[in-house]
């Protein structure tokens, strides 16, 4: 993968995560642009990174540069990647993709047209035991699947101080829960069982109605404590509830919060087939229940030596030896990198920008099902 150089905008939280598993992967880093000039030189010096990009059009410039990664806010993604891809570059994006499915469209059509390849971060799927979860259900081990249902449940948005540029609609869009976090799960659901959703009925709401925004500059989980803050309305979902519809008559629901005192990441899906379930957090990541009817039920600990073959490989270490948030990022890029570099006629393994606009359609779906109080069929 030498061949191939990348460059981040935004280093943050997701940006620092991105760098770090570039690097453990091997791929050459040139450079960073951050919010301003004087912070992506901060970032390159305290990254030991090869150089600091004024601005996003100097790095679209740069030949040296093929493949981007956009970790910037949701409402930079769209100008940010639109750039990238007339200026020759590959990209892989934070989701969401977009603000709406107008601009997604743009985008995909963008890719097309410049021979592109696109990617979204929708990492979690790269949890080893979410890869044997998947291989489980296509072998048909659980059966037909029947129900899925689960949520992600986060606390960092607890207290009526705790901020984040999520909060501002203007920067993160209009859904703020069901986008930032309930994507992941849907994502999830969808990849897991291999079923599309066709019909949402949801239940939005804004638990913290009033916060305290400070006057200064807030990084994301970062508490912002006792400083000069302003009273702000706040219109977008600390919570929601959305009963699913998937093709071939797979029901499901799943919860979303980020007010849910104690649960930092707690990321749960379970599904019931047929033949037997399969349940796992990203509390525990390397167990997977297996349930069973009529005999013991299972616990799977991560393992690449008892997976099966088409997830062993997302493992990189043995048994015993526990993989986490961190590595999911590391098994994504290489998917991407390894199609960037041989584009195939199968479909791509990882999540594309199709990808990142359906669930923009999803999410487009579940804010007019709250609104008009009524089941949404998706076209």
């Amino acid at each position: 993968m030498t061949e191939l150089r990348a460059a981040v905008i935004g280093a943050g939280f997701v940006g620092r995560a991105h760098i770090e598993a570039l690097r453990r992967l091997g791929v050459p880093l040139a450079g960073v642009v951050g919010s301003s000039p004087e912070r992506a030189e901060a970032t390159r010096s305290s990254l030991n990174l090869p150089r600091a990009y004024r601005s996003v059009q100097e790095l679209a410039s740069d030949p040296e540069v093929d493949v981007v990664h956009i970790c910037t806010p949701n409402h930079l993604h769209f100008e940010q990647a639109s750039a990238l891809l007339r200026a020759g570059k590959h990209v892989m994006c934070e989701k969401p993709l977009a603000m709406d499915t107008q601009q997604s469209t743009t985008l995909m059509d963008l890719a097309q047209k410049h021979g592109r390849i696109g990617g979204v971060t929708y990492n979690l799927r790269y949890y080893p035991l979410c890869q044997e979860a998947r291989a489980i259900i296509q072998r048909g081990a659980i059966g037909e699947p029947r129900l899925v249902h689960g949520g992600f449940l986060q606390d960092w948005l607890f207290y009526p101080n705790d901020w984040n540029w999520r909060l501002e609609t203007e920067l993160g869009g209009d859904l703020r829960a069901v986008s930032d976090i309930g994507t992941h799960w849907l994502d999830l659901a969808t990849w897991l069982t291999g079923r599309k959703i066709t019909e949402v009925c949801a239940d939005l709401a804004t638990v913290i109605p009033v916060r305290k925004r400070p006057r200064g500059r807030v990084e994301t989980f970062q508490k912002a404590g006792e400083v000069a803050s302003d009273d702000v309305k706040i219109v977008t979902d600390d919570y929601a509830s959305v009963l699913l519809r998937f093709e071939n008559n797979l029901r499901g629901v799943m919860t979303v919060s980020q007010v849910s005192a104690g649960r930092k990441a707690f990321l749960e899906f379970e599904i019931n087939g047929s033949e037997g379930s399969l349940a796992w957090n990203s509390e525990s990541p390397n167990r997977l229940w297996i349930g069973h009817r009529n005999q013991a039920n299972q616990e799977l600990l991560k393992d690449p030596a008892l997976m099966s073959p088409t997830a062993r490989r997302y493992s990189a270490y043995p048994g015993g030896h526990t993989e986490g948030y961190p590595d999911t990022f590391l098994q994504l890029f290489k998917d991407f990198y390894a199609y960037v570099r041989n584009p195939s006629t199968q479909p791509p393994s990882f999540p594309t920008f199709q990808t990142g606009h359906e669930e923009l359609v999803l999410c487009e779906a579940i804010a007019r099902s709250a609104r008009e109080r009524q089941w949404q069929r998706l076209a």
